[in-house]
């Protein structure tokens, strides 16, 4: 119902939408050349595709509010804070690692890729693979920028613990890559700029571990006690 509300209003503004999703490679597109539809639906559905997961996006908050109100009323005081404090970062995160990829992983890549074009080749790129291009990235890093919250969970469950994780950090490290490759397209400048963020983002999440959960339990045996 959240995404109804936010998509039905945002159709109007599809067009608009998608040239400002498209705008990171259209500004570095050489002279003459210009985005293509090579389908004949593609300059409807594609914007409208766009503004619908954009919807989605827009509606995570709603989403997680109603996860919150399900799960809260069972939760003790302290696991409520931890709680609510795992879902308010889970977001944050998530805008942050699209906000990442827009503003930086976009102007690397296709600067990257428009430069080293051979001589007579156009860049004309389709509309459609241009939208799945992005929203593969999109997830990417949204799934990536969620590494701290996963690491604080499989610390604060007793999964596993922070220094466990540390002596495993070269096979962590290792890992990132190999996400990188998994998550985003074939090309080698995607795949390292998910990679070391993720590193990073791990490291976050290990060192938060390490003063949260140990505060945490301090103050679990206080109330207790």
């Amino acid at each position: 119902m959240g995404v109804i509300v936010v998509f039905l209003p945002l159709i109007f503004f599809s067009n608009e939408i998608y040239e400002f999703a498209s705008s990171p490679l259209q500004a570095l597109m050489p002279e003459n050349s210009s985005m293509i539809a090579t389908q004949v639906a593609s300059p409807f559905l594609s914007p409208l595709k766009l503004t619908f997961y954009l919807s989605l996006m827009i509606s995570l908050p709603y989403f997680f509010s109603e996860m919150w109100r399900f799960i809260a009323p069972g939760l003790y005081k302290t696991e409520k804070r931890f709680a609510l404090g795992l879902t308010l970062s889970s977001i944050l995160l998530f805008y942050l690692g699209i906000l990442f990829a827009y503003f930086l992983v976009f102007p690397l890549v296709f600067g990257f890729f428009t430069s080293v074009t051979p001589e007579g080749v156009k860049v004309m790129t389709d509309i459609s693979s241009y939208l799945d291009f992005i929203l593969t990235i999109f997830l990417a890093f949204a799934i990536a920028f969620e590494i701290p919250v996963l690491i604080f969970l499989l610390n604060w469950t007793g999964i596993t613990s922070p220094e466990s994780l540390a002596r495993k950090r070269p096979y962590v490290i290792v890992s990132c890559f190999i996400l990188g490759m998994l998550l985003t397209p074939p090309d080698v400048i995607s795949q390292t700029l998910l990679a070391i963020p993720a590193w990073f983002l791990f490291e976050v999440g290990l060192f938060l571990s390490r003063i949260f959960i140990k505060n945490g339990s301090e103050t679990e045996e206080q109330e207790t006690d």
